[in-house]
């Protein structure tokens, strides 16, 4: 699909450890919240209101301030039957968009196949982080992974070209047999030979890279900037995934959960004021998930892996708002002690496939789920 002439790109930012959405998005006017949560619950006062019942954590300002422009929309009680609350299971639901059985394909890697048929860009998919997301694994489809853009490449200490091969067959040795040999192995040898193709191309981008937003030095700030210079490059990158990690919140949530949501939002605020400095935010949509929320009592310091939690689609073509139902704390209607989710993943994926992407859902997703009205 194209925004005025220009291919749409999609941003995906993964909170790794299961953020609690109940502290992102707080039923501040509840009564359960603050009678379950007597440590880590936000004072009502310090709440910023969205509605009479629902309010962002003051540490996620910077998201607030995109809200009220009208370019968050805030997908509620966003999740799949029987969560898990494992972290490996439930991210690796997320990334295959298949609950119901282990997947052998990620979700953006089959968008990649269909968006890049001749394979001839090595640059549609691009990872900001170390290692390669299952989300991007797929057979025949080339991806690139840099760490960070001023130090190009997973690799980047090893120039000579036989020396990188040799590298790389010593990478596929080391994991083939873990994983399985044969087809893996050539998927593994195939797949770096991709990750340096691209990392070599991607020097580009910071040459020619200039902007006035200072960025605060953090990891998530770090990527989202990597993230706009990917982008700005034009470079024909389509999608581009990052993560931030720590949200595995059991203890210490009060001093680390601020501090997490605070450098997200403020590198999410950065991150799209860059490109619409640069009048290259129009064609541009960013999910922020995670693969579960908390359970609704906390622990005494923290609290333990839950089920519904929330996601954000952020973007100026984007029709601010709160989407689908945030979930009854009500002890009746609790699932086991969490919030039950209210909506399925795979509508959410289904309408950014359809409705951003232009890519057929079903095949991805597979079956038909609801989609939500967020793009104007």
């Amino acid at each position: 699909m194209e925004v005025n002439g220009k291919p749409t790109v999609f941003v995906v930012v993964q909170l790794t450890g299961g953020n609690d959405f109940m502290n992102t998005v707080i039923p501040y006017s509840n009564d359960i919240y603050y009678d379950s949560r007597p440590v880590i619950g936000i004072p009502q006062e310090q709440v910023l209101p969205i509605n009479n019942y629902l309010g962002f954590n003051p540490h996620f300002a910077p998201v607030k301030e995109l809200y009220d422009e009208g370019s968050v929309a805030i997908v509620q009680g966003v999740g799949y039957p029987d969560s898990s609350r494992s972290h490996f299971r439930g991210m690796d639901i997320w990334q295959t968009a298949e609950p119901d059985r282990i997947g052998t394909e990620g979700w953006l890697g089959q968008v990649v196949a269909e968006m890049d048929t001749n394979k001839e860009n090595p640059l549609t998919c691009v990872n900001i982080g170390r290692g390669l997301p299952r989300a991007m694994s797929k057979s025949g489809v080339p991806i690139t992974s840099v760490g960070d853009l001023d130090n190009y490449g997973m690799m980047s200490g090893i120039t000579e070209e036989a020396e990188r091969r040799q590298a790389l067959d010593i990478f596929a040795k080391m994991y083939g047999p873990a994983v399985g040999t044969g087809l893996v192995r050539e998927y593994v040898a195939q797949t770096g030979m991709d990750v340096l193709r691209g990392a070599d191309v991607l020097k580009r981008a910071p040459e020619i890279y200039s902007s006035s937003v200072e960025y605060a030095d953090n990891p998530i700030s770090n990527s989202l900037r990597d993230a706009a210079r990917v982008h700005l490059a034009d470079l024909g990158t389509r999608v581009i995934y990052t993560q931030h990690g720590g949200y595995d919140t059991h203890a210490n949530e009060v001093p680390n959960h601020p501090r997490l949501l605070s450098e997200l939002s403020g590198a999410i605020m950065d991150f799209f004021q860059d490109i619409r400095d640069h009048n290259a935010s129009e064609n541009v949509v960013m999910l922020v998930f995670t693969e579960f929320g908390r359970r609704i009592r906390d622990n005494g310091s923290g609290c333990d892996h839950g089920a519904g939690g929330g996601s954000f689609v952020i973007g100026d073509r984007v029709k601010g708002g709160l989407y689908a139902e945030y979930p009854s704390l009500d002890i009746d209607k609790q699932t086991d002690g969490d919030m039950a989710h209210t909506y399925d993943f795979r509508g959410l994926y289904t309408t950014l496939l359809e409705e951003w992407m232009g890519v057929e859902a079903a095949p991805i997703v597979k079956g038909q789920y609801e989609k939500i009205p967020i793009f104007a």
